[in-house]
């Protein structure tokens, strides 16, 4: 008897409909991957995204949530989880940007970064442990930025929240490690996105990188693929870009 077909493996990436889940997401398709692409308002652009996927070899479905919920994060994970077999892995990737200087800083303004980009990373988290427990382990990634390290002038809110996803990302990776749940974040650099919108560096902006340009979005894709293949690396940051931490 012909033994039978196993499952892809299954990732699911959150904020897939934007610029860097889409690098990400058509990434882990071209190694034959299931791909769940969360959006959580632009269906169609998660739909571009998805088409992207199975173009390339993948396969998969789009996942509606708003992350700053914990009620339809967990929607989103068990729908996920129902639809899939194989082994599973997280792309944290979900985030949103601001341009305010501190002083004139709106509460509602700071009060939805922190939400969207800490406070969803750690529902997401929280609710997908669980599942790669009961598929004996597997990797969660989370996309952070090298502004939560340094700062920068105008993005309080998205440094300090990129800057809370070390510790959550540390401390999940003690906690979890005993149980194959490697946790690790990586630093994408500047990517040409909605959130770069504006503030690209342009020109001789790039003196601060040692080879004085951006990473390409492909070899930062392939990073966080080659990471979440990897078994025996947890708790680290992967730094993309040829800045200094």
């Amino acid at each position: 008897m012909p033994s039978p077909i196993e499952p892809p493996p299954a990732v699911l990436v959150t904020g897939a409909s934007g610029g860097i889940g889409r690098a990400i997401s058509r990434a882990f398709g071209q190694i034959g991957w299931y791909v769940g692409v969360h959006y959580y308002q632009d269906k169609s652009a998660a739909d571009a995204t998805l088409d992207q996927v199975r173009k390339v070899g993948g396969t998969g479905e789009v996942y509606a949530a708003d992350i700053r919920r914990p009620e339809s994060v967990q929607r989103m994970f068990d729908q996920f989880s129902s639809d899939t077999q194989g082994p599973l892995a997280v792309v944290c990737n979900a985030g949103v940007g601001q341009s305010e200087l501190l002083v004139r800083h709106a509460d509602d303004i700071w009060d939805n970064v922190i939400a969207t980009n800490l406070t969803g990373t750690f529902y997401c988290l929280r609710v997908s442990a669980p599942l790669l427990l009961a598929r004996g382990g597997g990797p969660i990634i989370v996309i952070g930025s090298h502004t939560g390290f340094h700062g920068a002038k105008g993005q309080s809110a998205y440094a300090t929240s990129k800057a809370g996803l070390i510790g959550l990302v540390k401390s999940a990776a003690l906690e979890w490690g005993p149980h194959n749940i490697r946790v690790n974040l990586v630093l994408p650099g500047w990517q040409k996105t909605d959130l770069t919108e504006g503030i690209f560096p342009e020109g001789s902006g790039w003196l601060d990188h040692a080879l004085h340009r951006p990473p390409a979005s492909e070899e930062m894709a392939r990073t966080v693929v080659h990471l979440a293949q990897l078994n025996d690396i947890s708790g680290q940051v992967w730094n993309c870009d040829s800045r200094n931490l």
